[in-house]
């Protein structure tokens, strides 16, 4: 990465798709997820850019998640787990990929 290269905090397409189908599942089968989750996937569905002080906080809740994929319906379409819903509401594989990454980028900068 060039010195000059704008890093974006705003989230990609897939990742604003998996927080809308997890949303959408959570609606659907009324389980899945916190308040907080259902914030985080608005969040993400809305596309805006988020604090450093978010993007950490994804980091955490996928690490701590992570064990749920082993449950399960885990993936399971149509009859989602309550533990693939909570990851879909925070962006799922492709919303962990991004995090990971741009936690690596953007280190300890503080929120603006």
């Amino acid at each position: 990465m060039e010195p000059n290269d704008e890093i974006s905090l705003v989230p990609p397409q897939p990742v604003a798709d998996n927080a809308a189908k997890g949303l959408a599942f959570r609606a659907k089968f009324k389980r899945g997820g916190t308040e907080i989750g259902v914030g985080r996937a608005q969040e993400l569905v809305a596309r805006r850019a988020l604090q450093p002080s978010v993007i950490k906080r994804m980091v955490s809740y996928f690490a701590r998640h992570e064990v749920d994929k082993r449950a399960k319906n885990f993936g399971n379409e149509e009859n989602p787990s309550a533990g693939y819903i909570a990851w879909l509401l925070w962006g799922g594989d492709e919303g962990r990929a991004w995090a990971l990454d741009l936690k690596t980028r953007i280190g300890n900068a503080p929120d603006i």
